[in-house]
Formats: structure tokens, sequence, C-alpha cells
């Protein structure tokens, strides 16, 4: 039985059964993963998951259940499962299947090259790539990490008062880690991207890219331990500002959850800080014409000018602050509930570029890389204490490489000491909180502790 005639007998047999509004929520993934090492293909995996989840009110409150299987057992499953569980929610809280937006975007996310390329051009182009890395430095001795991914997934949305959704997307990203070796000393570099265009994977910038990054960080020195100007690359910054993306989740807010609760329409950062939600970004990794609950989606301005101008809503977040959702229901999966989200978020970059960056330093770090972002980071006070990679800045040069840094600062703090924004815009290649994107941030200091 296909998707469309599992709907029309679920709704019903639900109405039969004394549901009102219901939702069939469809979602289907293809996923293909291949790593190398030293000429051989490491590990190879290609997987595809398909589900259904239901939605519905019965008497008075929503109930909801999940399958993998279009079948009349599944169908009966479905609906007793939702009914069992609309009994015992205890959220008071009032939710609606949404009957759709007045209009939406018809935007193609889809790339019909890509889906043309075979797994054989993947492996193919990782193997041109590590050819290219050990070419490149006789420093090169191994990939401790190199995995190319690829997905392809399709949702759909449909309910009882009409509406009908669907949406396609794919993409594929890589990964490469590269070790070198002088003397006794090691040292690693990566290189990340994510994409839609095939064709724009070039090896040998790929190979000059991540073994250069890990030469870059031999013969380190150590440097006293104070508070510095700090330059976060455009990868660290991303990466930060992810970690920290919930505190504009109006789900967390109302919560108390995040210190910007109550701050709608105040100043939050720097009159320079510009922050965009863009959903229909050409390659963004979360680009979609409506959200988890079929609302319309649009390009959401949330700070503007460092004032903070909305949160990130639902339908349920904002009928209890009394606006209308800005399209950021999410499910990470077709098993999991609604909450919020961003789509595709990023710092707005503006015209300096981060070589012009790097020479308005004195003296400062510059850092390339942070780790310990789920256990260093409080999403509630905004305090990090986070292990970094970097480099030592003297009269806007850049001297070394620094040994085994910790940077520490408040992420409230850090919004309201950025001294310049740069032109190099670039996104963190995985989708936890939103795909999120930034240009390199210079803020006027943080506490660095060298070991």
């Amino acid at each position: 039985m296909n998707v469309q005639q599992f709907q029309e007998r679920l709704f019903t047999k639900g109405h039969d059964l004394g549901f009102t509004d219901m939702e069939l929520y469809y979602e289907r993934e293809e996923k293909f993963s291949c790593g190398v090492f030293k000429g051989e293909i490491d590990k190879y995996e290609s997987s595809e998951i398909a589900g259904i989840s239901f939605r519905g009110i019965y008497n008075g409150k929503m109930g909801y259940a999940f399958t993998e299987k279009l079948d009349d057992e599944s169908v009966h499953y479905l609906l007793e499962h939702a009914k069992e569980n609309s009994l015992i929610i205890e959220d008071e809280d009032k939710e609606e299947i949404f009957a759709g937006s007045k209009e939406y975007r018809e935007e193609n996310f889809y790339s019909d090259n890509l889906s043309r390329v075979t797994p054989e051009d993947k492996i193919n182009v990782m193997l041109e790539i590590e050819k290219e890395i050990y070419a490149y430095d006789e420093r090169v001795k191994a990939t401790d990490y190199f995995i190319l991914s690829s997905s392809e997934a399709e949702k759909a949305i449909s309910n009882n008062k009409g509406l009908f959704l669907q949406d396609k997307t794919n993409s594929l990203g890589f990964y490469v880690s590269v070790v070198v070796k002088q003397g006794e000393e090691i040292k690693t570099g990566s290189y990340v991207k994510v994409t839609k265009d095939f064709s724009s994977i070039d090896p040998k910038q790929v190979a000059k890219q991540a073994v250069e990054e890990a030469l870059s960080q031999l013969n380190a020195q150590s440097i006293a331990s104070k508070k510095y100007p700090v330059l976060l690359r455009h990868d660290a910054a991303a990466s930060l500002i992810q970690t920290f993306i919930p505190v504009f989740s109006a789900e967390n807010t109302q919560k108390g959850q995040s210190r910007l609760k109550g701050k709608v329409g105040e100043t939050i950062g720097v009159s320079s800080l510009n922050i965009v939600d863009d959903p229909f970004l050409p390659n963004g990794l979360l680009s979609r014409n409506f959200d988890g609950e079929g609302v319309a989606t649009k390009t959401l301005q949330l700070v503007s000018n460092g004032v903070l101008t909305t949160f990130l809503h639902n339908r349920k977040t904002a009928a209890k602050d009394g606006v209308e959702s800005t399209g950021h229901a999410h499910k990470s999966s077709y098993k999991s509930s609604i909450t919020v989200s961003p789509s595709n978020l990023y710092i707005e970059p503006t015209s300096k570029s981060y070589n012009e960056l790097v020479t308005t330093i004195d003296e400062g770090i510059i850092i390339t890389d942070l780790s310990g972002l789920h256990s260093g980071a409080n999403q509630i006070s905004g305090d990090f204490s986070l292990a970094a990679n970097g480099y030592y800045v003297k009269g806007g040069k850049i001297v070394t490489a620094v040994n085994q840094m910790t940077i520490a600062g408040n992420f409230y703090e850090l919004l309201n000491s950025i001294t310049e924004i740069g032109s190099d815009l670039d996104f963190t290649p995985w989708a936890t909180n939103g795909f999120v994107g930034s240009p390199s941030l210079l803020v006027q200091e943080l506490s660095v502790t060298v070991e």
C-alpha cells in the first residue's frame, strides 16, 4: 500500500473511532557513507529509513504514535496507541492540527546532478584526495579520519483539513583529518566540506588546506596565560554560536532556560551584529518550504543591529506568547515530538577579510578549533570553558601556534564585545541545533589559559 492509500484508510478509521483532527507525517531518508585508509576502502555503508508518525485529537487532547510499516495492521496500531497516548498526556497547553498557511514558496532544494553521482564516483574522489594528501608533504603520516557521507531525504505532511505538502533534499559532505610528524612532534589538521555540487570538490585544494592546517600547528610554543583579544576564525565562531542557539528558542525561554527571556526589542549585542535564519539558502542543509507543522517558512531577522527582534517559535510556543509562529517547528525524525529549531542560521558578514582582521591585532590569539562544546558550555548561564587550538599574534602577524589552550568567557557578554565581523561566512558541517554559520569574529577579550 502506498502512502496516499494508507492515509485514506487511516483518516477514515480514525474518524470512525472518534478522532477529530488528524495529521500524517511521512519521512524517508537514504544514506551512504564510506571511508578510505591508505588506498583501501575502510568503511562502506548504505541504508534507507522510512516511517510515518500520526497526530490526532481525541476527546480534546492530542495523541501521538509512529510506525515503519504501511499496512492495515499499522493503521490499527497508530490509532489505538494515539488514543491511549492522548488519555495520559498531562500537558494543559492546547494543541491543534494546522490547516495551512495562505501561501508557500516552492523552492527546489534537490540537486538532480548530485543524485546522479554514483558510489564509485564518491570513492574515487576520496582516493584521489588521499593520494594528493600524501604527495603534498613528506611529513604526512596518515589520515586518522576520512569519511564521506551523502543523504537524500523526502518528507510530506497531510491532514484531514485538506493540507498536503512535500519537500525533497539531498547533500554530500566529507571530513578529513591529517596527521603530520616532525621529529617527535605529532599534529593534526582537518578539512570539512558540505555541498550539493560534487564537481566543486578539488582534491588538490582539499589536500593543501588539510595538510597546511596540520603543518601550521608544528613548533607550537607556550605563552602567558591572561586575557587577550581573540579572533574566532569562522569555523570556531560557527561552532560556538551553534552551541548556544537554543537560547533563541521560545520553548527554552518559556521554560526559563535562557537569559534572553523578556528581552525581545532590547539590545543584546553590538550594533554591527545581525543574525538571520534563511530557510531558502540554496546550499543549506536544512533549507525547507515548510516546517514540521506545515507552517510556511520565511526568512527571519532574529537580531537586527544588535537588537533581539523575535524568538524562534512553533505554533505552541507562539500561542503562549500571543504571536504568530515563525515557522520553526522541528521534528528530528518521524519518531520525534515537535520542538523548536532554526533552519539555516548565520551571522551576516561584512566586507572585511580574515587577513585584514589579523592585521588589526596588536597582541592576541586566533582560535581555529574548539572542543568540549557539550561539557564545557552552559546554555543557561552562557558561561563556557573550552579546549582550543590556534595561534599567537603580535604586531598583526601570526607568530606561532600555541600549546594546549583553554578559552573561557560568557556567550551573552561575547555578543556585546565583538569589535569586528569578517567577510568569510562559512557553516558548520553538522546540523545539530540547526545549520549554523558565521564569519570570523574579533572579540575584545577572552580569558586564555595555556598549559
